[in-house]
């Protein structure tokens, strides 16, 4: 069958990001069906959806819907609306199957499934659609399929994928380009699952919760591919690329031996790690560690289910900057457990952080099927009527938001390297411009003076 993969996301603050999903998606059925990507950052007024959808002819289109919103409570947008006037032109040009997937899917597939009208949806991990093509192109019934939702079935939760997992990366597409033009980031996922137990987060219920670890050569050949189409900088997308401490000083070494130069980054947990763990990774080509730190506070910790304590964070950013590298750190005011002296604190301890960008954001975005929705039912600051597709979120009952950001903002105030959520429109045109002056990579450490 003719597959049409459609890339919804359109969201590019504070800078596009690579629809890595459909690689994978490709990969699962590409022996079989032919297919063809369709990127909506690439041309956002429809024309080649328009003509992709005329030239190919495909038999079922799948739309991938990556983000719901921007998350940050300083600077909200849906996104939902976007999304339903571009399966609207969809509708109006094709009759065929429409299949919807990705990872803001996978958190919403009950209300999407309704609002969109679509024929299926895919719970999860993407290379399910081959389970589906296979049952459609023979005609079988479908909702039987783990993972698969119709109109008529329940929308739940299936095991992780346990088939083959494939990336098919060609550097000819046509959308590879515009990111290579802007900023020059592709982006890597060197494993799936998330054993953690964060109170908001929803990468259990995309990915499971056991970790699926990724040949270490077959990485590094796959970011030495990258390269060599062009990319200046590699992002590891993993919920944490330290999950899996050796796992992840493996792909390091795998990076070396496949003679990957440039640059990457990653996203941490601030957890114990062994005292070269960071040095090792610099050696590698590691130039960026994000800490998702989020408090300074061992209350609020406890209260986010995070792994760590405020101890650990400044024993991994010591390390990490000891390593050379540029660091950053993600705080979330305003959650559980949240209150003025917890919000002093981490301000207050904020300050032993030297030689840093810090990302402040105030108010945790409710998700469903996760432990702060059903705490948010208990409080009752949502109820069963709430549209939880529209950016809602959890706020402390013992301090307001305002008194929260009044406090960060006075303490931001005159420095660069504090950004109030992700730095909103000014911040994405500051780093446009720097991607299109030929500076690769996130650049937040232009922000560390």
């Amino acid at each position: 069958m003719r597959v049409l993969l459609v890339s919804a996301n359109t969201h590019t603050r504070p800078y596009p990001v690579y629809p890595l999903g459909l690689d994978y998606v490709a990969g699962a059925i590409a022996e079989r069906h032919p297919f063809c990507i369709v990127d909506m950052n690439v041309q956002e007024d429809g024309k080649s959806l328009a003509k992709a959808i005329e030239g190919f002819g495909p038999e079922v289109i799948g739309l991938s819907i990556r983000n719901v919103d921007t998350t940050d409570s300083t600077h909200p947008d849906g996104f939902f609306s976007k999304y339903k006037g571009l399966v609207g032109a969809i509708r109006a040009q094709t009759a065929v199957p429409l299949v919807l997937g990705g990872s803001g899917f996978a958190i919403f597939p009950e209300p999407m499934m309704s609002e969109l009208g679509a024929d299926y949806g895919i719970i999860g991990e993407g290379e399910r659609l081959s389970l589906l093509l296979d049952a459609l192109e023979c005609r079988e019934d479908v909702p039987p399929i783990p993972g698969i939702v119709t109109q008529r079935s329940a929308a739940v939760v299936p095991p992780p994928w346990s088939g083959k997992i494939t990336r098919r990366f060609d550097a000819c597409l046509p959308h590879v380009a515009f990111y290579l033009k802007r900023g020059g980031m592709l982006n890597l996922q060197t494993k799936r699952g998330c054993g953690f137990h964060c109170i908001y987060c929803t990468y259990p219920l995309i990915e499971g919760r056991s970790l699926r670890l990724f040949d270490p050569e077959e990485v590094g050949q796959t970011a030495r591919e990258l390269q060599e189409a062009g990319a200046r900088y590699i992002f590891v997308t993993d919920a944490a690329f330290n999950s899996s401490g050796s796992h992840s000083l493996a792909v390091a070494k795998a990076f070396k031996k496949a003679g990957v130069s440039i640059p990457w980054g990653a996203f941490f947990a601030p957890v114990s790690m062994d005292r070269d763990y960071f040095r090792i990774l610099a050696d590698a080509g590691l130039r960026h560690a994000e800490f998702g730190s989020e408090s300074l506070s061992d209350p609020v910790l406890k209260a986010y289910r995070k792994p760590f304590r405020a101890e650990n964070v400044f024993e991994a950013h010591a390390a990490a900057v000891e390593a050379g590298l540029h660091v950053a750190h993600y705080f979330l005011f305003g959650g559980p457990g949240e209150n003025s002296d917890t919000v002093n604190e981490t301000l207050e301890r904020i300050e032993q952080l030297a030689k840093c960008a810090l990302f402040l954001f105030c108010g945790m975005r409710i998700y469903p099927q996760t432990e702060l929705n059903n705490l948010s039912r208990h409080e009752r600051q949502v109820d069963d009527t709430r549209n939880l597709l529209e950016p809602v979120f959890y706020h402390s009952s013992r301090i307001g938001s305002e008194e929260i950001l009044a406090r960060v903002r006075q303490q931001a105030n005159g420095r660069s390297n504090w950004l109030i959520g992700d730095g909103g429109e000014p911040a994405a045109r500051i780093l446009s411009r720097m991607h299109a002056r030929g500076h690769s990579g996130p650049l937040w450490e232009y922000l560390i003076r």
